[in-house]
Protein backbone atom coordinates (compact mmCIF):
# COMPACT_ATOMS: atom_id res chain seq x y z
CA UNK A 1 0.00 0.00 0.00
CA UNK A 2 1.54 3.62 -1.14
CA UNK A 3 1.93 5.69 1.65
CA UNK A 4 -0.32 8.93 1.89
CA UNK A 5 0.97 11.63 0.48
CA UNK A 6 1.55 14.76 2.64
CA UNK A 7 0.81 18.36 1.81
CA UNK A 8 1.88 21.25 3.91
CA UNK A 9 1.24 24.63 3.86
CA UNK A 10 3.44 25.43 1.12
CA UNK A 11 1.93 22.91 -1.07
CA UNK A 12 -1.44 23.92 -0.06
CA UNK A 13 -1.00 27.96 -1.04
CA UNK A 14 0.95 27.16 -4.20
CA UNK A 15 -2.22 25.29 -5.11
CA UNK A 16 -5.08 28.11 -3.76
CA UNK A 17 -2.53 30.88 -5.45
CA UNK A 18 -3.28 29.26 -9.19
CA UNK A 19 -6.70 28.89 -8.22
CA UNK A 20 -7.10 32.33 -7.42
CA UNK A 21 -4.47 33.46 -10.24
CA UNK A 22 -7.73 31.97 -12.79
CA UNK A 23 -10.96 32.59 -10.26
CA UNK A 24 -10.05 35.29 -7.77
CA UNK A 25 -9.94 35.08 -4.06
CA UNK A 26 -13.20 34.00 -3.87
CA UNK A 27 -12.45 30.69 -5.91
CA UNK A 28 -10.20 29.47 -2.91
CA UNK A 29 -12.67 27.07 -0.66
CA UNK A 30 -11.52 23.83 0.55
CA UNK A 31 -12.79 21.95 -2.17
CA UNK A 32 -11.51 24.14 -4.93
CA UNK A 33 -8.07 23.50 -3.55
CA UNK A 34 -8.33 19.69 -2.76
CA UNK A 35 -9.84 19.07 -5.79
CA UNK A 36 -6.63 20.80 -7.33
CA UNK A 37 -4.25 19.00 -4.96
CA UNK A 38 -6.75 15.36 -5.73
CA UNK A 39 -7.18 14.89 -1.77
CA UNK A 40 -9.75 15.22 0.78
CA UNK A 41 -10.18 19.19 2.80
CA UNK A 42 -8.50 17.66 5.64
CA UNK A 43 -5.14 19.06 5.05
CA UNK A 44 -6.38 22.28 4.03
CA UNK A 45 -8.20 22.40 7.08
CA UNK A 46 -5.09 21.10 9.28
CA UNK A 47 -2.58 23.51 8.18
CA UNK A 48 -5.32 26.51 7.99
CA UNK A 49 -8.25 27.33 10.37
CA UNK A 50 -10.15 28.71 8.15
CA UNK A 51 -10.22 29.68 4.31
CA UNK A 52 -9.63 33.17 5.45
CA UNK A 53 -6.22 32.39 7.14
CA UNK A 54 -5.33 30.39 3.36
CA UNK A 55 -6.85 33.27 1.63
CA UNK A 56 -4.93 35.35 3.53
CA UNK A 57 -1.57 33.56 3.31
CA UNK A 58 -2.16 33.54 -0.55
CA UNK A 59 -2.86 37.57 -0.38
CA UNK A 60 0.79 37.62 1.22
CA UNK A 61 2.21 35.72 -1.89
CA UNK A 62 1.06 38.08 -4.18
CA UNK A 63 1.74 41.57 -2.13
CA UNK A 64 5.59 39.57 -2.06
CA UNK A 65 5.01 39.33 -5.90
CA UNK A 66 4.25 42.78 -6.21
CA UNK A 67 7.23 43.72 -3.85
CA UNK A 68 9.61 42.17 -6.35
CA UNK A 69 8.20 43.72 -9.52
CA UNK A 70 8.63 46.84 -7.58
CA UNK A 71 12.57 45.82 -6.76
CA UNK A 72 13.30 44.66 -10.24
CA UNK A 73 12.38 47.94 -11.55
CA UNK A 74 15.43 49.67 -12.98
CA UNK A 75 14.16 53.61 -13.50
CA UNK A 76 15.68 56.57 -12.07
CA UNK A 77 13.20 57.16 -9.51
CA UNK A 78 10.93 55.91 -7.43
CA UNK A 79 8.20 56.77 -9.59
CA UNK A 80 9.05 55.65 -12.48
CA UNK A 81 9.49 52.21 -10.71
CA UNK A 82 6.27 52.42 -9.17
CA UNK A 83 4.34 53.18 -12.10
CA UNK A 84 6.43 50.37 -14.16
CA UNK A 85 5.63 48.08 -11.77
CA UNK A 86 2.33 48.51 -12.02
CA UNK A 87 2.12 48.22 -15.29
CA UNK A 88 4.49 44.96 -15.24
CA UNK A 89 2.24 43.44 -12.14
CA UNK A 90 -1.60 44.80 -13.83
CA UNK A 91 -0.19 42.75 -17.15
CA UNK A 92 1.06 39.63 -15.52
CA UNK A 93 -1.79 39.16 -12.82
CA UNK A 94 -5.00 41.01 -14.09
CA UNK A 95 -7.23 39.23 -11.86
CA UNK A 96 -5.20 39.82 -8.76
CA UNK A 97 -4.77 43.42 -10.05
CA UNK A 98 -8.75 43.72 -10.62
CA UNK A 99 -9.45 42.29 -6.97
CA UNK A 100 -6.50 43.80 -5.18
CA UNK A 101 -7.12 47.50 -6.91
CA UNK A 102 -10.61 48.04 -8.30
CA UNK A 103 -12.34 46.36 -5.72
CA UNK A 104 -12.53 47.29 -1.58
CA UNK A 105 -10.93 44.81 0.11
CA UNK A 106 -9.62 44.19 3.73
CA UNK A 107 -6.22 42.83 2.69
CA UNK A 108 -4.67 46.37 1.21
CA UNK A 109 -2.98 48.72 3.54
CA UNK A 110 -5.16 52.15 3.87
CA UNK A 111 -4.11 54.65 1.12
CA UNK A 112 -3.01 57.27 3.67
CA UNK A 113 -0.54 54.75 5.47
CA UNK A 114 0.95 54.39 1.62
CA UNK A 115 0.70 57.55 0.92
CA UNK A 116 2.68 59.15 4.24
CA UNK A 117 5.31 56.33 3.26
CA UNK A 118 5.53 57.49 -0.39
CA UNK A 119 5.52 61.36 0.41
CA UNK A 120 7.96 60.98 2.84
CA UNK A 121 10.50 58.88 0.82
CA UNK A 122 9.92 61.41 -1.82
CA UNK A 123 11.55 64.18 0.19
CA UNK A 124 15.03 62.29 -0.81
CA UNK A 125 14.21 62.84 -4.48
CA UNK A 126 16.52 65.93 -5.85
CA UNK A 127 13.52 66.77 -8.10
CA UNK A 128 11.15 67.15 -5.15
CA UNK A 129 14.00 68.90 -2.47
CA UNK A 130 11.95 72.23 -3.36
CA UNK A 131 8.15 70.94 -2.76
CA UNK A 132 6.21 71.12 0.69
CA UNK A 133 4.81 67.84 2.25
CA UNK A 134 1.20 68.99 0.94
CA UNK A 135 2.65 69.59 -2.74
CA UNK A 136 4.54 66.46 -2.85
CA UNK A 137 1.12 64.82 -1.42
CA UNK A 138 -1.23 66.28 -4.06
CA UNK A 139 1.46 65.71 -6.76
CA UNK A 140 1.74 62.10 -5.70
CA UNK A 141 -2.20 61.83 -5.71
CA UNK A 142 -2.34 63.20 -9.25
CA UNK A 143 0.09 60.49 -11.00
CA UNK A 144 -1.44 57.71 -8.62
CA UNK A 145 -4.56 58.49 -11.01
CA UNK A 146 -2.79 58.63 -13.76
CA UNK A 147 -0.82 55.42 -13.00
CA UNK A 148 -4.03 53.49 -11.70
CA UNK A 149 -5.70 54.51 -14.54
CA UNK A 150 -3.62 53.17 -16.99
CA UNK A 151 -2.75 50.02 -15.09
CA UNK A 152 -6.29 49.06 -15.24
CA UNK A 153 -6.39 50.05 -18.77
CA UNK A 154 -3.77 47.35 -18.88
CA UNK A 155 -5.39 45.08 -16.79
CA UNK A 156 -8.70 44.59 -18.87
CA UNK A 157 -7.12 44.86 -21.86
CA UNK A 158 -8.22 48.15 -23.32
CA UNK A 159 -5.15 49.54 -24.49
CA UNK A 160 -5.33 50.73 -27.81
CA UNK A 161 -3.89 48.12 -30.49
CA UNK A 162 -1.19 51.33 -31.61
CA UNK A 163 -0.22 51.15 -27.54
CA UNK A 164 2.28 48.46 -26.97
CA UNK A 165 4.29 47.80 -23.60
CA UNK A 166 7.28 50.08 -24.00
CA UNK A 167 4.71 53.15 -25.61
CA UNK A 168 2.54 52.94 -22.19
CA UNK A 169 5.69 52.57 -20.16
CA UNK A 170 6.62 55.75 -22.08
CA UNK A 171 3.39 57.22 -22.06
CA UNK A 172 3.41 56.63 -17.99
CA UNK A 173 6.67 58.67 -17.63
CA UNK A 174 5.97 61.02 -19.90
CA UNK A 175 2.68 61.85 -17.82
CA UNK A 176 4.66 62.01 -14.81
CA UNK A 177 7.08 64.09 -15.90
CA UNK A 178 4.70 66.90 -16.57
CA UNK A 179 2.67 66.77 -13.54
CA UNK A 180 6.19 67.07 -11.79
CA UNK A 181 7.10 70.33 -14.32
CA UNK A 182 3.72 71.90 -13.64
CA UNK A 183 4.03 71.29 -9.72
CA UNK A 184 7.60 72.77 -10.58
CA UNK A 185 6.58 75.75 -12.47
CA UNK A 186 3.63 76.46 -9.71
CA UNK A 187 6.30 76.56 -6.81
CA UNK A 188 8.23 79.49 -8.90
CA UNK A 189 5.34 81.45 -9.44
CA UNK A 190 4.36 81.29 -5.79
CA UNK A 191 8.23 82.58 -5.02
CA UNK A 192 7.83 85.15 -7.50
Amino acid sequence: MPPKTKFDKETIVKAAFAIAREEGFAGITARSVAKHLRCSVAPIYFNFGTIDDLVKAVVERVLALSDELLKKQKGSDLFENIGKASLEFAREYPIFFRELVMQKNPYMASHETFQDAMVEALAEDKSMRGLTYDERKYLLLKMRIFQTGLSIMVANGQLPSWLDEQAAETLLLEVGEDLLLIQQMRQKEKGQ
